[in-house]
C-alpha cells in the first residue's frame, strides 16, 4: 500500500469513527463576529446604550476579545439574558429550559412590586435550618431558613424590607450538556436534572435571596462585578485577567468557582457567601443514573421514585439514591472521617453566638461525636446516651453521612477478632497508598502495606488478631491501622452466616416416628368413635318412651294457634317418628366424627406428600426459609432437638428462623437478643445440621 493510500484509508477511518461521536450542535456553528455590541454593564449596574469610548469591536483582530466578554456557550449575552429572565409569574419556582444540546436549570426570584425585597410571612420558617424541600408547582415563595444550614442563622423574627436601587430580579443558572441519548437510560435524564436542581440550584439561590433581603448583597455584588468588567473590557484586557480579579473582590465569584470544581470532582463544596458558610454537593454516583439500564453498576442503583418506597427508606429523600450507602441497621457502627474543616465545625458548635434553640442541638451533636466508636453499634450508642434510636441517633448519623464526615461500617471487635478480606479494587493506586501508610505508621512492628495486604488475603478465614497482631501489646497501634484502612476502603468485613442442612438419615427417622404417631392417632380415633356411638344408642333408648309419650321425638309446647295448624295438617305416623329417632344421629356428634375422619384423611395425605417420596429422602436438603417452614420441615427441626438439652433446644427453636444464609451474626444477636456466647453454644451442639460460612455484608 502506497503512502497516499494509507493516508486516504486513515482519513476515511477517522471520518467513519466521527459519525459515531456525539458532538454538541453549537460546535459546528461559527460565531458571528460582525455585529457591534454596547457596554455590557455600566458602573451603576444597568445596561446602557452604546457610548463614545465604550468598547466596540469592529476589527477582525478584536473579535476574539469581544467573543470572550459577550458570547457565552455560542450565544450572545443579550439572547441569554432575555431567555433566562422570566416574567414575575414564573419566578419562585423551578426553571428548566433546553436549547439545542444545553439544559439551563435554576430558580429565578424577584422583588415585589416597587422593587422591595422581603421574606414572605406566610411561609413558615424552620429554626433548625433544614426543612422539606418539596417544591410547589404553583410557585411557592422561597423560605430561606428551610435550606440554609448555619449554626448562626441571621434571619430575624420579623422579615425585614430592603429597598433595591435597580435590581428587581436575579437568576442563578446552571448550564449542563445534554447527555448522549444513545447511552442514557430512558427516563433517568429527568431524574438527573431534578437532583441538580434540588441539591444545588435551589439551595444556593435560597442563600443569595436571604442575603439580598437582609443587606442588598446580590445587588452590591452585581455592581462590583459589572464595574470591574467594564474596566477590563475598556482596557482590552483578556477575560482571564478579569476572572482572576473577580475572584478576589467577589464572594459570589469565588463561591461559583469552588462549586464548579467540587461538582467536577464529585466532592463536597465548602462555600462562603457573604461570610456565611455553606456546604453543597451532588450525590457521588449521580452520573451512574445516566448509564444504560443493562449496566450492572447502574442496576445497583434504585431510584426511589415511588413515594411509598421513599417514605420507608431509612436514609430519607436526599440519600435514597446515587449514594450507594449500606443499610442503616441498628447493629451497624459509625466511622468518623478526617476532614479539613472538622476543627471549624467544633468551633462553630461551641460558638457562644448561636441561638438558644440551636445550642441544645449543638451540644447533642458534640456529645454524640465524642461517643461514636467503631467498636459500638448504634444500639449501644443509643443505650449509653439514653437516646431514642430512631428519633435522635439516626438523624445525626444521616447528617454526618450527608456531609461526608462519617461512613457506615460493620462493628470492629475490641480485640480485633474480626475477619477481614480485601476489596476487588482499590480507590487509589497502591503506590500512593503505600507511601501514605508508611508515613502514618513508621513503627517497626508494622509491616509495609503490600505485606500487610498479602497476609490478610492469604488468611481470610482467621480473624485479624490471630493473623496479624498476635500480641496484646500491639492492639492500640493496629487498631489505628484498621481504622486507617477502613477509611480508604481497603478492608471488607466478613460475617458468619448459617444454613440448616437436613441429612437423609434424619428425614427417615422423622417419617418413621410420624407414621407411628399416625397409627396411634387413628386407633385412638376409632375407639373414641365407637364409644360415642354406644353412648348415643343408650341415650336414644332411654329417651324413646318419653318422646313417644308426647307423639314427637322433638316435642315442644305449642301455642293455641300452632296446635290448630298441627291438627289441621295431621300427625305424623308413629313409625316414621321412631325411624327418625334411630336413623338421625345427634348433629354435634355427627359433625365431630366427620371432621375427625376427614381431617385425619386429609392430614395423612398432605403430610405423606410433604414428607417427600422415597427417592427424595435419599439425599440431604437445605431448609431455604426456616422462618416459614412447612409442616414437614418443622418435623425435621423438632427431630434435630431430640436428645438435646432442653434449654439449648428452646434456644435453637428461637433462633433457627435466622439460619437462612442471609442474616449475619450481628443481626442474629440483635434480633434474637442473645449473646455471642449463647450463639456459639447453639452452633456447637447443632453442628451436624448446620452449614456455616463467611461472607461480606
Amino acid at each position: 500500500m502506497t503512502p497516499s493510500e494509507r493516508n486516504n484509508l486513515r482519513a476515511q477511518t477517522e471520518l467513519d469513527e466521527g459519525a459515531y461521536v456525539w458532538q454538541r450542535a453549537t460546535t459546528a456553528r461559527d460565531r458571528s463576529v460582525s455585529f457591534t455590541h454596547p457596554a455590557s454593564h455600566s458602573a451603576s449596574g444597568r445596561t446602557s446604550p452604546a457610548k463614545d469610548g465604550a468598547y466596540e469591536y469592529d476589527d477582525t483582530e478584536d473579535a476574539p476579545l469581544k467573543d470572550d466578554y459577550d458570547d457565552l456557550l455560542g450565544y450572545s449575552a443579550d439572547f441569554l439574558s432575555s431567555m433566562l429572565s422570566p416574567q414575575r409569574a414564573l419566578c419562585h419556582q423551578k426553571f428548566e429550559l433546553v436549547v439545542d444540546d444545553l439544559c439551563f436549570i435554576g430558580h429565578p426570584v424577584c422583588a415585589e412590586a416597587g422593587g422591595t425585597w422581603r421574606f414572605k410571612p406566610e411561609v413558615r420558617q424552620n429554626a433548625r435550618g433544614r426543612g422539606s424541600k418539596k417544591r410547589q408547582p404553583s410557585g411557592e415563595e422561597l423560605s430561606i431558613s428551610q435550606e440554609v444550614e448555619s449554626p448562626d442563622s441571621r434571619i430575624p423574627s420579623l422579615p425585614p424590607v430592603q429597598e433595591s436601587a435597580w435590581l428587581h430580579t436575579f437568576h442563578v443558572v446552571f448550564v449542563h450538556d445534554l447527555p448522549d441519548t444513545s447511552s442514557s437510560a430512558s427516563g433517568n435524564i429527568e431524574k438527573y436534572f431534578d437532583v441538580i436542581y434540588e441539591q444545588i440550584a435551589f439551595t444556593l439561590t435560597a442563600v443569595l435571596f436571604q442575603e439580598q433581603v437582609l443587606s442588598n448583597f446580590v445587588e452590591s455584588e452585581c455592581e462590583t462585578l459589572g464595574a470591574l468588567k467594564d474596566e477590563y473590557a475598556a482596557k482590552g484586557k483578556p477575560l482571564e485577567e478579569y476572572m482572576s480579579s473577580a475572584l478576589k473582590v467577589s464572594s459570589i465569584a469565588s463561591a461559583m468557582k469552588t462549586l464548579y470544581e467540587a461538582i467536577k470532582s464529585r466532592s463536597l463544596a465548602h462555600l462562603t457567601v457573604h461570610s456565611l458558610p455553606l456546604e453543597l454537593q451532588l450525590p457521588p454516583y449521580l452520573d451512574s443514573l445516566l448509564h444504560s439500564e443493562d449496566d450492572l453498576e447502574s442496576g445497583e442503583l434504585t431510584y426511589q421514585g415511588d413515594e411509598m418506597a421513599r417514605e420507608h427508606n431509612p436514609w430519607g429523600r436526599e440519600l435514597s439514591f446515587a449514594w450507594r450507602l449500606p443499610s442503616l441497621d441498628p447493629w451497624k457502627s459509625l466511622l468518623l472521617l478526617e476532614t479539613e474543616d472538622n476543627s471549624d465545625v467544633y468551633m462553630s458548635l461551641r460558638n457562644s453566638n448561636i441561638r438558644d434553640e440551636d445550642r441544645l442541638l449543638a451540644e447533642q451533636l458534640i456529645k454524640f461525636l465524642e461517643m461514636a466508636d467503631v467498636t459500638l453499634s448504634f444500639v449501644d450508642m443509643s443505650s449509653l446516651l439514653d437516646w431514642d434510636l430512631e428519633t435522635q441517633v439516626f438523624p445525626i448519623v444521616r447528617w454526618l453521612i450527608h456531609h461526608r464526615r462519617a461512613k457506615i461500617v460493620d462493628i470492629v471487635h475490641r480485640e480485633l477478632k474480626t475477619v477481614f478480606t480485601l476489596p476487588s479494587k482499590f480507590e487509589a493506586p497502591l503506590k500512593e497508598l503505600s507511601a501514605e501508610f508508611k508515613q502514618a505508621f513508621p513503627h517497626s512492628s508494622v509491616p509495609s502495606l503490600p505485606k500487610l495486604l498479602a497476609t490478610i488475603s492469604t488468611s481470610s478465614t482467621n480473624h485479624f488478631y490471630g493473623t496479624v497482631v498476635k500480641t496484646k501489646d500491639l492492639l492500640p497501634i493496629y487498631l489505628d491501622v484498621v481504622l486507617w484502612m477502613l477509611k480508604r476502603d481497603l478492608l471488607v468485613t466478613l460475617h458468619l452466616r448459617v444454613r440448616i442442612v437436613v441429612p437423609a438419615e434424619l428425614k427417615e427417622r422423622a417419617r418413621s416416628k410420624w407414621r407411628t404417631r399416625r397409627r396411634q392417632r387413628r386407633k385412638s380415633f376409632g375407639k373414641a368413635r365407637n364409644r360415642i356411638l354406644q353412648e348415643k344408642d343408650i341415650d336414644a333408648d332411654e329417651e324413646k318412651p318419653l318422646d313417644t309419650l308426647f307423639g314427637s321425638p322433638k316435642w315442644l309446647p305449642l301455642s293455641p294457634k300452632g296446635a290448630r295448624e298441627r291438627a289441621r295438617r295431621g300427625s305424623v305416623s308413629q313409625e316414621s317418628e321412631n325411624s327418625d329417632i334411630v336413623s338421625s344421629p345427634i348433629p354435634e356428634l355427627e359433625e365431630e366424627n366427620d371432621v375427625e375422619d376427614k381431617d385425619g384423611d386429609d392430614e395423612t395425605g398432605k403430610e405423606d406428600e410433604e414428607l417427600g417420596r422415597e427417592k427424595d429422602d435419599r439425599f440431604p436438603s437445605v431448609i431455604i426459609d426456616p422462618g416459614r417452614a412447612t409442616v414437614v420441615e418443622k418435623l425435621w427441626l423438632r427431630e434435630m432437638s431430640e436428645g438435646k438439652n432442653e434449654i439449648l433446644a428452646r434456644r435453637f427453636q428461637q433462633i433457627n428462623q435466622f439460619f437462612d444464609g442471609k442474616c449475619t451474626d450481628d443481626e442474629i444477636l440483635y434480633r434474637a437478643e442473645i449473646s455471642r456466647k449463647q450463639l456459639r453454644e447453639v452452633l456447637h451442639h447443632y453442628d451436624e445440621y448446620l452449614q456455616t460460612f463467611m461472607h461480606p455484608s
